[in-house]
């Protein structure tokens, strides 16, 4: 894997940064804003469960989609059950000097929660046993999966919702095919979503293509627009 660092964005919040492919796992805009905008409000907020829900999230990376997903599934007291596929691992000597809990408290004050909690909340994330459902509360099971999404047999009718935060289609195009797609589609439940931060018509018009409806919406700070997918 090519060399990272840490550097930090506009809320606050850090990230990793690729200097070889010039991309960060995060918008630089605001990590945190962007994880809230993107996979909360346009994706979490928009399925209809009873008490429980299965998420996928393609690119586990820092863990903090998990890490908002977990404090919104105890806040909201329901059941999520969340795999999070990766082919690179974030080390642990990355993850420790990631900023989230301090920075997730600061910018989301309505919290129930103290920095030491989401420190907690954090680690058991990070350092999950892979391949293994672990309970990280009894809100929240988390499956992290080290595969290449390319190459992942995923089982259909299986997510209610799936967080797409793979590298840009400029680095990565590979993934943002129909390919990968028509994979997800078919495990997305009926009437379950994908979410994803691009809005590049050839992305759009790759998930028109396998079967999903797509709507354009307003996107995080520093990006116009964002698309949100159902099946």
């Amino acid at each position: 894997m090519f060399y990272r660092k840490i550097i930090p964005t506009d809320d606050g919040s850090s990230t990793i940064f690729i200097p070889e492919w010039n991309e960060s796992y995060h918008s630089r805009h605001g990590a945190i804003q962007e994880a809230y905008h993107v996979f909360i409000k346009n994706g979490l907020d928009l399925i209809q469960h009873e008490n429980e829900v299965s998420i996928l999230e393609i690119g586990f990376g820092t863990g903090l989609n998990s890490l908002i997903t977990l404090c919104e599934s105890i806040r909201r007291n329901l059941k999520i059950n969340y795999s999070g596929i990766e082919k690179y691992p974030v080390l642990k000597d990355e993850f420790s000097i990631l900023n989230y809990p301090k920075s997730l408290k600061e910018f989301n004050a309505e919290l129930n929660f103290s920095e030491n909690e989401l420190i907690q909340f954090y680690n058991e994330l990070m350092k999950a046993d892979w391949e293994k459902e672990i309970s990280i509360s009894p809100e929240f099971n988390l499956t992290k999966i080290q595969a290449d999404f390319l190459d992942y047999e995923f089982t259909e009718n299986q997510f209610d919702l799936i967080y797409f935060d793979a590298f840009g289609a400029r680095v990565q195009p590979e993934l943002w095919t129909e390919i990968l797609f028509e994979k997800l589609f078919k495990s997305l439940k009926s009437g379950g979503v994908l979410t994803t931060y691009s809005a590049k018509g050839s992305v759009r018009r790759a998930l028109i293509a396998v079967g999903f409806q797509v709507e354009k919406t307003p996107g995080p700070p520093g990006k116009r627009e964002m698309l949100v997918a159902r099946k």
